[in-house]
């Protein structure tokens, strides 16, 4: 049975794990995601959640250990941010490279050097290419379910999923939170079921080195080869948002919070100019649509749910009729612009028709306050810009 408690976003991401029943814990702690292991290794200490909890020496480590829990057949999960998941890296690889679906919730934090503890998406964002699924979350309610959708879409598609939210503005910060029952999310999320077995009478090579071209096994059945096994993640993720709507409409019907949609509309019905941005940043963007409304300007807000696998198709349709776009993103691609910004741009690319003029504005890093006024001025001079033809190149910078 349902019930409403109020919950930090590392407290519901870590109750979000005990009800998806997960079976391996690797735990090594960061700032500002720990509260998720230390509640964790609580609720196994109790007895309250039937999970190994391994505590491992190092973010690398625990990759590790979740991707050989992984290859064993158990539900495995970790949770980092920054600099943890910067060393994680070679894992991450690894872990999408075998089509494991662990689940790990990151709470996004800026990267160093200069060190900081606060909060930009640059740690995930900068591990976009690693062949996981992203999801970002606007509050502590996303952050549960969002974690409990993920495990259903990754062992339906064989490919591991971040559940990204902000560090601080969410994992520190108390909201009321829907927390289901757990007959009910065993009803929705029934045990793993590994596609393969480990068996001491039939072992297998996991992993093995392999070549560029196919090759026979020792059945004679073919076997890819090194970019053949590249493509099948590629054609995994290019459909995966066909799973991630239907897992997310399950969800919806039987818990009544629906994430069928890759992307939240707030008044995007009638609006002409729309904020674009994921994570908690799309609350700071509606409170700004409701002063530009009370301005008498037809603004909105698009927050994007699922940056990978990427939904052009459903921005392009969201976004075409338009006729300007402020992207807010907490990240950079040195060099150029942000990632949202330029994959946004290219999802226009080859389209007839009428498209949005695009700019893109970079915000928030290190936990650098986005105050509402802020985000309005960026939106006037978005629309007055877009008016008079004189469109910057490059990203605009907010705060700095």
């Amino acid at each position: 049975m349902e019930q409403t408690l109020i919950l930090t976003g590392a407290q519901a991401a870590a109750e979000a794990a005990r009800l998806s029943r997960v079976q391996v814990v690797a735990a090594y702690p960061i700032t500002p995601q720990s509260k998720i292991p230390e509640t964790l290794s609580g609720y196994v200490e109790r007895g309250l959640l039937k999970a190994e909890f391994v505590r491992v020496e190092s973010e690398h480590s625990a990759m590790g250990v979740c991707i050989a829990a992984s290859i064993a057949g158990a539900r495995a999960f970790t949770a980092t941010a920054s600099n943890g998941l910067a060393y994680m890296h070679e894992q991450l690889h690894w872990a999408a490279g075998s089509r494991l679906p662990i689940v790990m919730p990151v709470a996004n934090r800026g990267v160093g050097a200069p060190w900081t503890i606060l909060n930009d998406c640059q740690d995930t964002i900068s591990q976009r290419d690693t062949g996981w699924m992203q999801f970002y979350c606007m509050n502590n309610q996303e952050v549960l379910d969002l974690v409990i959708v993920a495990f259903k879409a990754a062992e339906r598609l064989l490919i591991p999923c971040m559940v990204c939210f902000d560090g601080f503005l969410l994992s520190h910060t108390f909201m009321p939170v829907a927390m289901p029952g757990q007959q009910e999310v065993d009803s929705f999320l029934p045990p793993y079921v590994p596609f393969h077995t480990l068996d001491p009478e039939n072992p297998v090579n996991i992993n093995p080195v392999v070549l560029s071209d196919t090759v026979a096994d020792p059945d004679g059945v073919p076997s890819p080869g090194y970019m053949g096994f590249r493509y099948r993640l590629q054609k995994s993720l290019e459909d995966g948002l066909a799973v991630i709507r239907q897992t997310g409409r399950e969800f919806g019907e039987l818990f009544g919070r629906s994430y069928e949609d890759p992307l939240f509309h707030y008044q995007t019905e009638d609006a002409d100019f729309l904020f674009v941005a994921m994570g908690a940043i799309v609350g700071e963007a509606s409170e700004a649509v409701d002063a530009l409304r009370g301005q008498g300007v037809k603004a909105g807000v698009l927050g994007v749910r699922v940056y990978r696998p990427f939904p052009a198709a459903e921005l392009y349709q969201a976004l075409r009729q338009r006729r300007v776009v402020a992207v807010v993103e907490k990240a950079i691609s040195y060099g150029y612009e942000g990632a949202l910004a330029s994959e946004l741009k290219a999802a226009f690319y080859g389209k007839s028709g009428p498209a949005p003029v695009i700019f893109n504005y970079i915000a928030g890093l290190g936990g650098k306050d986005v105050a509402t006024a802020d985000l309005v001025q960026a939106a006037s001079e978005s629309i007055a810009a877009a008016k008079s033809g004189t469109v910057p190149d490059r990203a605009q910078w907010i705060g700095c």
